[in-house]
């Protein structure tokens, strides 16, 4: 049972090889549904797994044991390691929970003042114009969703490159790409072992709203040169007062999306139903560890009560 329940904390060890081979073999759709997936089922099964080794760890105590009415004493590890098992559960548990409710504070703070800057700009449709120098455009989610851009930004750019950065940002909010970052940076925040799965999944929003903005203007080109004239002209701190999730035009590697633009859309190949297929099958072996690691707790916490006869 403890072994079923060290492994989804071993796995996130991993994970960063795993993402650097399949990542760059995935079409920029599949990679971000992917890559999500693979790291909400690796935090999920990281929580899981501490969460039984504290139970485990806990039942070993007589007082705590009596008081879910065990009968027989939880005999699943000496109590010489059960103890320190769940007084480290505990500690990591805290800390996972501090630095997840920290980050998602900030990123509640971060895009709220990102929506009262809003108040009194002008705006046309989906589009908002920030009277600001410094060079920046995102999408800001919400009811209704926002393309922010400010203007020295719409300076920067010529008129067809403006469009393609529109239509970038556009895909971000019609995709709900906020949702994938979101996931992304709270998995991180839990497991930061996973900052390569957060860095992957970046890259891999961006390079979906690359793909759309280019098919809805026509031109690869134009929207590489676009993303790429965005990114020079971005100020350092410009998104420093909007959330991680509110996705902006020069996020990501911005040399490997511009290289991507300017090289035809790759067919599908066997590499990447491979990636794909290595990705669901080590989030599946993790889950089903977690899940393994609690089913077989269950049945000796049963068993301690005297419900039923251990085989």
């Amino acid at each position: 049972m403890i072994a079923a329940l060290i492994v989804p904390l071993l796995m996130p060890l991993t994970a960063p090889t795993l993402v650097r081979w399949a990542a760059p073999r995935l079409r920029p759709a599949a990679a971000m549904w992917a890559l999500t997936a693979t790291a909400c089922v690796l935090a999920v099964s990281w929580l899981a797994a501490l969460g039984g080794l504290l139970l485990a760890g806990t039942l070993t105590v007589t007082a705590v044991g009596r008081l879910e009415h065990l009968i027989h004493p939880l005999n699943i590890v000496p109590a010489v390691v059960a103890y320190p098992i769940a007084a480290l559960a505990v500690g990591t548990l805290f800390v996972c929970a501090t630095a997840m409710t920290r980050s998602a504070l900030r990123q509640l703070r971060h895009y709220r003042t990102a929506h009262a800057q809003l108040r009194n700009v002008p705006s046309a449709g989906d589009l908002s114009i920030l009277d600001q120098p410094e060079a920046d455009a995102y999408a800001l989610p919400g009811k209704p969703g926002r393309i922010v851009v400010t203007s020295g930004m719409l300076r920067t750019l010529e008129g067809p490159e403006r469009e393609a950065l529109f239509a970038h940002e556009r895909a971000h909010l019609t995709g709900r790409h906020h949702y994938f970052l979101a996931a992304a940076d709270l998995t991180t925040r839990c497991l930061p072992a996973t900052s390569a799965l957060r860095n992957a999944i970046a890259l891999a929003v961006e390079r979906v709203a690359d793909e759309a903005a280019a098919h809805a203007v026509g031109d690869r080109n134009l929207t590489a040169r676009a993303i790429g004239r965005a990114a020079l002209a971005g100020a350092a701190g410009s998104g420093a007062s909007r959330p991680f999730f509110a996705a902006g035009a020069a996020g990501g590697p911005v040399p490997q999306r511009v290289k991507a633009l300017l090289q035809p859309v790759p067919a599908p190949s066997r590499l990447a139903v491979a990636a794909v297929g290595l990705l669901l099958a080590f989030s599946a072996a993790t889950g089903a560890a977690a899940a393994a690691g609690l089913v077989s707790l269950h049945h000796h916490v049963e068993v301690a009560q005297g419900e039923i006869r251990d085989a």
